[in-house]
């Protein structure tokens, strides 16, 4: 992992792309009076703005050739795809992540989700409207079984709030590893395959890798035998065209998903109208203004005070 941030000169003049710009831009002076900032979305940085900074702050990359004279690149987002993907960042370039934890978030829209599955909410919503009186039996979250696919931050707060309501929690990992007084056991990617037989839900809480890319696909669908599937990692995890089919054979009960391979999701994708697909856009895990700032911040002072950012990418590893 190539780490530049102690011969980086003191960062000054910083372009922050977001649609939150102008937040970000305030907040961001009224912590660091003494620096340069610039904000604008990021479809709207120029190659102007890039030659002028040292720092660009933001999820995404501007689409123009070169990043210019900007020798540190601070990520908003956990997910840093965006720099690796499909060229990756000059490793030239310091590339940091934000310190914000999404997993609390997360955590509790995969149980909502839960929720609204097992107590058959959508289906008595709709029966409302119809004035129609649904009587029906209705399931619970505790005494399932959950099986979560990444066992860091956002897993971890996962695995948390499913067993706080009664459900046993399983952990998968590329190591191995994870908290054991929160998973009821931890195993390694490639026993995937053989824990979601008995899996009531498959959440994926993990970023895209080239070990992640296409890690649930027919073979881990098929021995599926019901699960909900839950996404709120990248949707390149999932073969996302297999789902329908999966519905229809029975692998699945249903999906909930919230990234998916395109985004936004092409108006012709044939989950829109799927009536077991749940679909959020993208909205699990949102960055806050003081978030952002508050991890770009702490990143700038490891940075002045010459140590190695927290919060660096290892590029190999993709996160």
């Amino acid at each position: 992992m190539t780490d530049h941030s102690s011969r980086l000169p003191k960062p000054r003049r910083i372009v922050i792309g977001a649609s939150a710009h102008a937040e970000l831009t305030a907040l961001l002076r009224d912590r660091r009076p003494d620096l340069d900032v610039r904000g604008k979305p990021y479809t709207e940085v120029t190659g102007d703005d890039l030659a002028w900074a040292d720092t660009y702050m933001g999820f995404k990359r501007p689409s123009l050739p070169t990043m210019g004279n900007v020798r540190w690149v601070h990520c908003t987002g956990a997910g840093v795809d965006s720099w690796l993907e499909p060229t990756e960042l000059s490793r030239e370039i310091l590339l940091t992540r934000t310190s914000e934890s999404f997993g609390v978030y997360i955590a509790e829209w995969a149980l909502a989700r839960a929720f609204a599955v097992r107590q058959q909410i959508i289906e008595l919503a709709d029966a409302q409207r119809r004035h129609e009186w649904s009587p029906r039996d209705i399931g619970y979250v505790r005494g399932t079984r959950a099986v979560v696919v990444g066992t860091g931050d956002v897993g971890w707060h996962v695995a948390r709030i499913f067993s706080a309501v009664g459900a046993t929690v399983h952990g998968v990992s590329r190591s191995g590893r994870g908290d054991a007084s929160i998973f009821a056991t931890v195993s390694r990617v490639s026993e995937l395959e053989h824990l979601v037989r008995d899996a009531d839900w498959l959440i994926l809480a993990l970023p895209i890798t080239a070990e992640t890319r296409g890690l649930v696909g027919r073979d881990v669908l098929s021995a599926c035998r019901g699960a909900v599937l839950m996404n709120a990692g990248r949707g390149a995890v999932v073969d996302e065209k297999l789902i329908p089919e999966a519905i229809e054979q029975g692998w699945l009960s249903a999906a909930v998903l919230d990234v998916f391979e395109t985004e936004p999701l092409p108006k012709d994708s044939p989950l829109w109208d799927n009536p077991r697909v749940m679909i959020s856009p993208h909205i699990s895990g949102l960055t806050t203004p003081d978030g952002a700032v508050t991890g770009f911040v702490e990143t700038l002072e490891e940075i002045e005070r010459g140590k190695t950012p927290t919060r660096v990418v290892d590029r190999d590893r993709g996160y």
